[in-house]
């Protein structure tokens, strides 16, 4: 308390933004003057707020709670120069009326920071590397459609034209110079690629909130798809970065009249914005201790701790969707034909599996498990979660994940899927969520009120998508 107590002083810090999510995984924030922390008692006693007002927290009769800081977590907003305007942000967890205990609706205090302290009883830690993709849009007007020729030529009511769709202005498809065509942009150079110069920014600010990236790149779609991987950290560290990342990457944007969307699919018939999630196992202190995963006499360098952990996250899998790619717009995601990982199976090195193990470096504290099928739209700190809580059951249980499947799997047959036992993730948030509502060990991790509360939510984000009726249906079955 003290030491953020000097951070506020000696950097003349005016206002404090306090953060948490809400269960969805939208971030909460509201300000609090520095002198408040400094001289009042904030730091001893939190703030109140109103609870019903968070999407999925309390109902109006218990809507009284405490917000509490995390005085590790506080930091500097670097773009802020301004002295009148010079803030601070720092994130914190969610307590019940008096503060007297953790709330059960608390994704970061009760999900993620509750199974952190149970790992740790074991004397082990979880770590946690995401690799976030998000686009880069000049504007988007969702009121103006476009019918086009460009991706679509077949797609449309049984003539040439494409259906409708919204389609962002960006500088690498309506410049009028260079164009980077649809699947084509892993990789590109500039000035095809018109991201570097805000991705170089985007490091700098990152960098002084302590999110170390270590290298950042153009996607493969087109319209400034990219992508910056951080180092890795610990499971409630990694979602608060995962907030500090989101928050940068929006604020950078502004800078340069551009908007940075975490949306998984904007863009029609182009590749979507994942979310690659490393993992590892340790036993003491990360990077230090002893890696769980490794096993240098072992074909893949992976221990048969490691196996029973993929084990776990390909038995549920399924139900994992629900948490990891938790939108209408996820399942545009996950579909054959854009490097999707809808197939539940693994293997080393195959990007075409749910889960990977990484091939880079032949070293213990390198080896990890990739699970490939979360985007940027979930809450962090409940699909990490749940990940870990998939994998340590494939240990308790000793879940076999059989073989590791060293084809390609996209290009397997359904009779051949059926005989190696690959199976499919869901294709629908509907059918996710019912896989979700059958899984006692995420359920379990997530506590009841979270998991009937994410439950009700979806199932009514789900009634509000069958009930519209799109511009695509229109075009369609107009003249039937």
């Amino acid at each position: 308390m003290e030491e953020a107590k000097k951070v506020l002083k000696d950097n003349n810090i005016k206002q404090v933004l306090c953060a948490f999510s809400d269960v969805r995984g939208i971030l909460q924030m509201f300000s609090i003057p520095a002198r408040e922390f400094i001289e009042g008692s904030v730091f001893e006693n939190g703030i109140g707020f109103d609870g019903s007002s968070v999407r999925g927290f309390k109902s109006i009769e218990m809507s009284d709670m405490v917000w509490m800081p995390d005085t590790s977590t506080i930091k500097i907003i670097p773009w802020i120069e301004d002295p009148i305007q010079k803030t601070a942000i720092m994130f914190g967890d969610c307590y019940e009326a008096w503060g007297a205990e953790i709330a059960d609706c608390d994704p970061r205090g009760f999900v993620s920071k509750g199974l952190e302290k149970k790992l740790a009883e074991k004397g082990m830690t979880a770590v946690f590397g995401p690799e976030i993709e998000f686009f880069l849009f000049n504007r988007i007007d969702p009121t103006s459609l476009k019918w086009d020729l460009w991706v679509s030529p077949n797609g449309g009511a049984g003539d040439s034209w494409g259906p409708p769709r919204v389609m962002p202005e960006s500088d690498e498809v309506n410049s009028g110079k260079y164009i980077i065509r649809p699947k084509e942009g892993y990789f590109r150079a500039p000035p095809e690629d018109t991201t570097v110069e805000y991705r170089n920014e985007l490091v700098h600010y990152l960098e002084l909130l302590e999110v170390m990236i270590e290298y950042h790149h153009h996607e493969v779609a087109t319209a400034g798809q990219i992508e910056l991987d951080f180092k890795p950290k610990t499971l409630t560290d990694v979602g608060d970065a995962f907030y500090l990342y989101k928050f940068a990457a929006r604020n950078v944007a502004e800078f340069y009249d551009l908007i940075a969307t975490f949306m998984p699919k904007p863009i029609y018939l182009d590749n979507a914005s994942g979310m690659h999630t490393h993992q590892s196992l340790w036993e003491g202190t990360p990077f230090e201790g002893k890696a769980v995963f490794a096993d240098p006499d072992d074909e893949y360098m992976i221990s048969q701790t490691a196996r029973y952990y993929i084990g776990g996250l390909l038995e549920h899998a399924k139900a994992l969707t629900a948490l990891c790619s938790p939108t209408i717009n996820s399942f545009k995601r996950l579909v054959p034909g854009f490097e999707a990982p809808i197939n539940i199976c693994w293997s080393p090195r195959n990007r075409s599996a749910l889960v990977r193990v990484p091939m880079y470096l032949k070293k213990p504290s390198a080896i990890r498990v990739e699970y490939r099928g979360a985007d940027p739209s979930c809450n962090p700190y409940l699909a990490f979660s749940a990940q870990l809580a998939a994998g340590l059951d494939g240990i308790k249980k000793k879940i076999d994940p059989g073989d590791p499947l060293l084809i390609d799997v996209y290009e397997l047959s359904p009779k051949e899927k059926r005989e190696y036992g690959v199976g499919e993730l869901p294709t629908t948030l509907r059918d996710a969520i019912d896989n979700l509502a059958s899984d006692e060990v995420l359920q379990n991790a997530l506590g009841s009120h979270i998991f009937d509360a994410f439950m009700s939510l979806k199932i009514d984000e789900w009634n509000q998508y069958c009930l519209y009726v799109t511009p695509w249906e229109i075009m369609k079955y107009l003249d039937i």
